[in-house]
């Protein structure tokens, strides 16, 4: 394993480096450059708001659907957020590989190693738990926690813990 700073690389040489790297891990696995990390996967064409940050090793598929993240969403690493189901087509019960839409209102804490399938809009300043298995849940309030595997949606938990923390300012 080589591990690379900027003392064995040069200070001078580590801006080029990373540009040179992200590039290569960009072109090696056939991704689009994105904003966020070059350990970011984003196939198809998603909607993605402004201050919303995704770690890395993170996918947002919406290839053939949509995919809708609103502003000042966070979303850690290893989450995928993707909008087809192929099991029915693996097995052959199917013809073709079912999608649906994906909507995160603002506000959005999405845990690490979660998976968000299709068919779910999440209302805004919710909590998705880490770990968390969310599909085809269909409208989520504002305010909720979602939790678990398969998930467990408590409806506007953090509703009064707002409203109260935003009263006092």
């Amino acid at each position: 394993m080589i591990h690379i700073t900027n003392q064995n690389i040069g200070n001078s040489n580590a801006d080029e480096f990373w540009k040179t790297f992200s590039k290569a891990v960009i072109e090696s696995v056939g991704m689009k450059e994105n904003p966020f990390h070059p350990l970011v996967f984003i196939n198809g064409e998603p909607i993605i708001g402004k201050n919303v940050c995704i770690g890395f090793f993170s996918e947002v598929n919406a290839k053939n659907s949509t995919v809708e993240i609103d502003d000042y969403c966070d979303i850690a690493s290893f989450v995928s957020i993707n909008v087809a189901d192929s099991h029915m087509y693996a097995i052959d019960l199917s013809d073709k590989i079912e999608r649906k839409t994906i909507k995160f209102e603002h506000h959005i804490f999405v845990g690490s190693h979660s998976f968000i399938g299709g068919g779910n809009h999440i209302g805004h300043h919710s909590v998705i738990g880490a770990g968390t298995i969310l599909i085809n849940k269909g409208y989520i309030p504002p305010f909720s926690l979602i939790v678990g595997n398969p998930a467990i949606i408590k409806p506007e938990y953090f509703k009064k813990e707002y409203e109260s923390h935003h009263i006092a300012q």
